[in-house]
């Protein structure tokens, strides 16, 4: 059981007593629960074993007696008597965008409605419309949220299914008769979004691990129930984890082993490249050992497979077919970034704004994960939802960055923003206040259904504005949630290359925009890319390393992104932006 599992259970309480109607500070006290849950940066088995629960701001008798009863039992009693009080349904309609918990209950005590089905009947009858706080835009906009979500409803983010595969292979590598074990698919390809798990492992005597897939030992040290397990036949067993999501597990013998991840590892477009390659070479490629003139030719891994077709190495990220191999039979695949390439970190929130934790917390975070400076971005002050920050917030917290700074020479925190671009295209604050800033990173947090022409408008003037050094979350999309809003990214890029801006990657899970493919894209005009971890929590700077790995995908390398350069380097860098102001 993970904290992320309780974080999930915590945050379901509050919307089930906003959806019931009951005091919203009670709902609220479980959602900063279950944001502080997401973000300890320690085990709950230790902080229990050491009784430090209730000394967790947040965490009030309740909460601490809930974390031990989950603990203790693996459930909540309140949390199942809340849902018995609910249909189950009403979960789905919360992933609908513009639907929260008090219009969910307007729709529920007055249409009704228990279900995504339902919701889109009464769109279609515009029933919606009869009810207070249901304009026809609203109602629109539910409709697209309702197909939206429709066409992702197999899909999970990579965190998700990572998360899954990692638990499978550490009680499945635990058989003696599994030798080697790979997570394949997009997993391994690292696309954002995924729709099933693949697995692949080696043993001389496949029926046996196919055996223990499917023995209850097995499912109940995953927490599933027996109904979870499919046979496809021979050894390819399945499971159905319980949010839905299939996990396929293909068993071969060891000398198939590297044949089979490289086909079961994809893209389906990269391997048939690779096949036809095979055949101008007089090789069968296939899902099992390479062969010529029906000889096997061994090969002990991937690289030795590449190396008989006469092709350098190529990393999983890159197999999309998107010019990987040509690169790798000329010898030139990029020399990928790597996570220590990182020399520090932009867009980072603190409890001035919207964080959870303190200045001097991601401070000395940054410092024990060895980066060498930290970009401090909290919300500007038009961001009113997130405590942005005013005038007079701003010289508090640059007077506690200028202490900090000298209390640690050798690290270097710089003054920044996350500005609101407004709808107009300027930037929150003044021009007085944006020259003060070390960067100013410009996002847009409101008035996302503009049309692709007016957002891109909006943005490019926001990029002509002298003091913005990086645009964040250019889209805007929040994966499986939100798309992106309406932009001609190629006018977006093209601006950035003459202006200088820098173009966010926010290494966020659930955003992890700039997509790879625009990235890449970026990479070709000669635009830098800031890999940032838009950290609200010490914890959440570790996702900066996560990020690193998708944005491997769009070919970076160290030159093409901007905080692997030092801390001397970067102040240099940005001086030079704000003289040409």
């Amino acid at each position: 059981m993970s904290k992320h599992e309780l974080a999930r259970i915590f945050n379901e309480i509050g919307l089930l007593l906003e959806i019931k109607g009951e005091n919203p500070f009670k709902a609220r006290a479980y959602y900063k629960a279950a944001r502080t849950v997401e973000n300890l940066d320690r085990e709950l088995d230790e902080l229990i074993r050491e009784d430090r629960l209730k000394s967790i701001p947040g965490f009030g008798r309740a909460i601490v007696q809930k974390i031990l009863e989950w603990r203790a039992t693996g459930t909540i009693r309140y949390y199942e008597e809340l849902k018995q009080l609910l249909p189950a349904g009403l979960f789905d309609l919360l992933r609908v965008p513009g639907l929260g918990p008090k219009k969910i209950a307007t729709l529920y005590s007055t249409l009704k409605i228990t279900d995504l089905e339902m919701l889109e009947r009464a769109c279609q009858q515009n029933q919606l419309l009869t009810l207070p706080g249901f304009g026809v835009k609203t109602q629109a906009k539910i409709c697209a949220g309702i197909e939206f979500l429709k066409e992702h409803r197999q899909s999970f983010l990579w965190a998700v299914g990572m998360e899954w595969a990692l638990k499978i292979r550490e009680h499945l590598t635990a058989h003696p008769q599994v030798s080697q074990f790979e997570i394949a698919g997009d997993l391994r390809r690292y696309l954002p979004v995924s729709t099933q798990i693949n697995l692949v492992a080696a043993a001389n005597e496949p029926q046996l691990v196919t055996a223990f897939w499917s023995s209850p030992a097995f499912h109940q040290s995953l927490g599933l129930n027996a109904e979870a397990f499919t046979d496809r036949g021979g050894n390819t067993p399945s499971l159905v984890l319980p949010n839905g999501i299939k996990v396929d597990l293909t068993i071969v013998k060891p000398e198939a082993f590297p044949h089979t991840l490289l086909f079961l590892t994809g893209s389906a477009e990269h391997t048939a490249a690779l096949q036809r390659l095979a055949q101008e070479k007089g090789l069968a490629l296939e899902a099992e050992p390479l062969r010529k003139d029906q000889e096997y030719i061994d090969c002990r891994d991937e690289a030795e497979i590449y190396q008989k077709l006469g092709l350098s190495y190529i990393p999983p990220e890159l197999r999309e077919n998107q010019g990987e191999i040509e690169a790798a039979a000329a010898g030139n695949l990029p020399q990928l970034v790597t996570a220590d390439d990182l020399q520090g970190i932009f867009h980072v929130h603190t409890t001035a704004s919207d964080g959870i934790s303190s200045l001097r917390e991601q401070v000395e975070a940054s410092i024990a994960a060895g980066f060498k400076y930290l970009g401090i971005a909290d919300h500007s002050r038009s961001a009113f939802y997130a405590h942005g920050l005013n005038n007079d917030a701003l010289a508090r917290q640059w007077t506690e960055i200028d202490r900090l700074n000298k209390e640690y020479p050798n690290f270097t925190i710089l003054k920044g923003i996350e500005a609101d671009i407004l709808p107009s295209g300027e930037l929150d604050y003044d021009p007085e206040t944006l020259a003060k800033f070390d960067f100013v990173i410009g996002s847009i947090h409101s008035q996302f259904r503009m049309t692709e022409s007016e957002m891109t408008s909006r943005i490019l003037k926001a990029m002509d504005n002298p003091f913005l050094t990086m645009l964040g979350h250019p889209t805007g999309r929040i994966l499986l949630e939100r798309p992106a809003y309406a932009i001609d990214l190629e006018a977006v890029i093209d601006k950035a290359a003459r202006t200088g801006v820098i173009l966010e990657f926010n290494a966020n899970p659930y955003r992890l925009d700039l997509d790879w493919q625009w990235c890449r894209r970026a990479k070709q005009k000669g635009v830098l890319i800031a890999i940032n971890p838009d950290a609200h929590s010490t914890s959440e700077l570790e996702l900066v390393r996560s990020g690193v790995l998708f944005a491997r995908k769009g070919w970076l390398t160290k030159e093409d992104v901007f905080n692997t350069r030092s801390a001397q380097e970067i102040l240099a860098y940005l001086k030079k932006r704000r003289d040409r102001s």
